[in-house]
């Protein structure tokens, strides 16, 4: 029965994500508007958050206000790129890129 609620309310299951207050990080390649939602990447030792995503083309680190999930779809608007979020095996998000 929760399976028939879940499909009949899709933002049912949209409630459990966590959501993120997004500070500035002083990235300014793009946009005013959109600078929160992008930060560079630190290399190996930087930990990436629940609502933080890799983009393998220009390797700076995607943000969302919301807990990200394998199979939600980001834009990295520096490079372009729409990517899919996959986890890797070592357990971190990472996007795939589909164009």
């Amino acid at each position: 029965m929760t399976d028939t609620l879940m499909e009949q309310n899709p933002a049912a299951t949209e409630e459990s994500r966590k959501r993120y207050e997004l500070s500035e990080t002083g990235f300014d390649e793009v946009p005013k508007k959109y600078r929160r939602f992008y930060r560079r990447y630190r290399g190996r030792s930087d930990e990436l958050a629940p609502n933080e995503v890799l983009c393998p083309v220009c390797r700076l680190v995607v943000r969302s206000t919301q807990e990200l999930r394998e199979g939600d779809k980001v834009y990295c608007m520096p490079c372009m790129t729409r990517l899919v979020v996959v986890r890797t095996k070592s357990g971190r998000l990472e996007g795939r890129v589909c164009y």
